[in-house]
């Protein structure tokens, strides 16, 4: 019966992406937070410290993922020890996929909807690092030019109150 696990799937889709745009949400707090403590640093650590948080932090989002993908594998009885099942959730959430381990054929699916669903996630991931570093780099200009202090992370400071 392919309903039970399409619907576990679409569960798991839905919990993913709420971690992510949870994750996000803190990791962009993190550096509003801490952009105005850290600009009497050096521009490269400053811009180093912003890069090693951020990708830290998406490792620990994907991270969060993939465990508990891996908890509803052993949950369902797929795997008997949590590291069998983090290793397949790990490989098939990366699109790896090495094919050594196998799940029962009722839940393929799952595995196969958590491919797709990594796929997107680490793509979104990866577009924020991106906008990050294209954010550095654009501050980086306007201080190199004069224009202004650099600001890493602008918001209207009266309306964030």
């Amino acid at each position: 019966m392919l309903v039970q696990p399409l619907l576990l799937s679409t569960v798991m889709v839905a919990l993913t992406v709420i971690i992510q745009i949870g994750g996000l949400a803190v990791l962009i707090w993190i550096m509003r937070w801490r952009a105005p403590r850290i600009a009497s640093l050096s521009y490269v650590l400053q811009q180093a410290g912003v890069i090693l948080v951020v990708v830290l932090g998406l490792f620990a989002i994907h991270a969060m993922q993939i465990w508990l993908y891996a908890a509803v594998y052993i949950a369902l009885g797929e795997f008997q020890t949590f590291e069998a099942a983090l290793y397949f959730s790990t490989s098939s959430f990366t699109t790896v996929g090495y094919g050594e381990m196998v799940i029962e054929s009722r839940w393929r699916i799952l595995a196969a909807i958590e491919s797709a669903n990594g796929f997107l996630l680490l793509g979104w991931s990866t577009v924020f690092l991106i906008s990050v570093l294209s954010r550095l780099r654009s501050v980086e200009m306007d201080w190199l030019e004069g224009r202004s202090e650099p600001d890493l992370f602008k918001h209207d400071r009266k309306r964030d109150g």
